[in-house]
C-alpha cells in the first residue's frame, strides 16, 4: 500500500518536554532585550545558515558606566537542552568569551541607560550547524563571571518540505472558538530510515512557548512523508486580536494612550482601559510583537525614553490564578514584574511596566495556580476568525547522529474568509 494509516499505539513517538528556551534577564539593571534577525523586528529568531543572514541581539543597562560583558554561545538539542554530544569546535568557528565592543550612551533621555549590541557573526564567531543557540551574556567586571541575560535563536538547513493549513472547522467544534492545524513533513530530499525516531517536530502559535506541541504524533504515513491530520492536540484556542499601543512622543499620547504625564523623576504614561472581549472585532496587529522607536525616528536605540506604563483590564475577579501581560517583550514568560493586581474597588486587573518608546502588542493571560499554560478565553475571548501565526519546526538526528539539525521551517498566518 501506498499509504499506511499508522496505528498510534504501536508508535514510538513521545512528547517529550521543552526545557528553557526562552530569552531571560537575569539582572534587573537590564531592560529592553532583542533578539532581531537580519534587521526585522517583526520576524521570529529563525533564519537560514550561512550567507548574509545574521542575528543582532542587543539590551539596555541603566547607567553611563561601562560594564565589560562577554558572550558565550552554546547549541541545543531540539528540546533546548544542551547538545553535549559535540564539541565547541563542531559548531563554532573562534573563540566564546569575547567582549562585547559595540555599546553606545543615551542621549537626552530622563532615564539613563548604556545600549549594548552583540552581531552574530562577526569578526571573532561564526556558526558552523544548524539548530537552536543559546548565548548568555556574563557581567566580566568581578572575579568570576555572572550571568546576566540568555537569548535564543535557531538556524535553519532547509532538507525538508512543510505543507499546511489552519481550519476552524475543527473535531471539536464549528466556526466557533479554536482552530485545528494540519500538516505535512515531506522528507525526501534528505535521508531518513526511521522518521519516528529520526524526526522531531514544534508547532508555535505567535511564538508562545507555553502552549507548544511538541511531537504530536503522525497518524499517516507514504513513502518520504509523514502527516499529521485531524490530531486533537494541534487544536488551538483561537484566542483574539492583540491590544496594542505606542509612545512615539513623551509629550503626545497617541495610538492608545490616554494620557501622558510627568511625576518626577519618571514619565507616565495610562493606556485607555481594556474589557474582557464579548464579540470579536478585527484590529490588524503583529501578534505580540514590539518595535522600539520614536517620532524623530534618528537613532532610536539611544534617544528612546522609558516611561512607566499603566495597564488595567476591566474584569471581575477571575478565581483560581492570576493574569499576566503577554508579548515579545514579556519573554512570554509569566514572571512576577508582569502579573497583574486586583483592585477590588475599581472592579479591574492593574499592572504599571517600564517600557522603552515604541509600538507594543500585549494581551492578557489567565495562569491556574501552579499552572505553565496561560489561558487568554477567560481575559480577551476566544474567535475562530482571529489571525494568528503558526510556526512549525522538524528537527532531525539520523541514527548515530551527534546533535539536531533545524531541517525544516514553517511559518504561515491564517486569517480566516469569514
Amino acid at each position: 500500500m501506498k499509504r499506511i494509516i499508522l496505528l498510534l499505539l504501536l508508535l514510538p513517538w513521545c512528547a517529550p518536554t521543552i526545557h528553557a528556551q526562552r530569552h531571560e534577564v537575569l539582572d534587573k539593571s537590564l531592560h529592553t532585550l532583542q533578539v532581531i534577525v537580519n534587521g526585522d523586528p517583526l520576524l521570529p529568531p529563525i533564519m537560514n545558515l550561512g550567507g548574509n543572514n545574521h542575528v543582532e541581539i542587543s539590551f539596555d543597562e541603566f547607567s553611563h558606566e561601562y560594564h565589560r560583558y562577554i558572550y558565550k554561545v552554546e547549541h541545543c538539542n531540539a528540546d533546548w537542552s544542551p547538545s553535549t554530544e559535540i564539541f565547541e569546535s563542531d559548531y563554532l568557528n573562534g573563540f566564546n568569551g569575547e567582549t562585547i565592543e559595540d555599546y553606545e550612551k543615551s542621549f537626552n533621555t530622563t532615564v539613563l541607560y548604556t545600549h549594548y549590541s552583540l552581531r552574530i557573526p562577526n569578526d571573532y564567531v561564526s556558526l558552523k550547524l544548524s539548530g537552536n543557540y543559546k548565548v548568555t551574556i556574563f557581567n566580566d567586571d568581578g572575579d568570576e563571571p555572572v550571568p546576566v541575560l540568555t537569548a535564543c535563536f535557531s538556524l535553519v538547513e532547509p532538507g525538508v518540505g512543510i505543507g499546511a493549513t489552519v481550519s476552524t472547522n475543527t473535531d471539536i467544534d464549528f466556526n466557533k472558538s479554536h482552530q485545528q492545524l494540519d500538516f505535512s513533513v515531506n522528507y525526501g530530499l534528505i535521508r531518513v530510515i526511521d522518521p519516528h525516531r529520526e524526526l522531531y517536530t514544534v508547532v508555535l502559535q505567535n511564538r508562545r512557548w507555553d502552549n507548544s506541541v511538541v511531537n504530536p504524533r503522525p497518524n499517516i504515513q507514504s513513502a518520504n512523508k509523514i502527516e499529521f491530520t485531524h490530531n486533537r492536540r494541534l487544536i488551538f484556542p483561537a484566542g483574539n486580536e492583540y491590544h496594542k499601543f505606542e509612545i512615539l512622543d513623551v509629550h503626545v499620547p497617541t495610538l492608545n494612550v490616554d494620557r501622558l504625564e510627568w511625576f518626577d523623576p519618571y514619565y507616565h504614561a495610562t493606556l485607555y482601559p481594556d474589557r474582557t472581549a464579548q464579540n470579536y472585532l478585527y484590529d490588524e496587529d503583529q501578534n505580540g510583537a514590539f518595535i522600539i522607536r520614536n517620532s524623530d525616528d534618528y537613532e532610536v536605540e539611544t534617544t528612546s525614553d522609558y516611561v512607566f506604563t499603566h495597564f488595567t483590564l476591566k474584569s471581575p475577579q477571575l478565581p483560581g490564578g492570576d493574569v499576566y501581560l503577554n508579548g515579545a517583550w514579556t519573554y512570554n514568560r509569566f514572571t512576577p514584574e508582569y502579573r497583574m493586581a486586583y483592585n477590588r474597588e475599581t472592579q479591574a486587573y492593574e499592572a504599571t511596566a517600564l517600557l522603552k518608546q515604541g509600538y507594543y502588542n500585549y494581551n492578557y493571560l489567565f495562569v491556574p495556580e501552579n499552572g505553565v499554560t496561560g489561558n487568554g478565553g477567560l481575559t480577551d475571548g476566544n474567535f475562530y476568525e482571529t489571525e494568528n501565526e503558526y510556526i512549525i519546526l522538524v528537527y532531525h538526528r539520523p541514527n548515530g547522529g551527534r546533535y539536531d539539525k533545524l531541517v525544516g521551517y514553517r511559518r504561515m498566518n491564517f486569517k480566516s474568509n469569514g
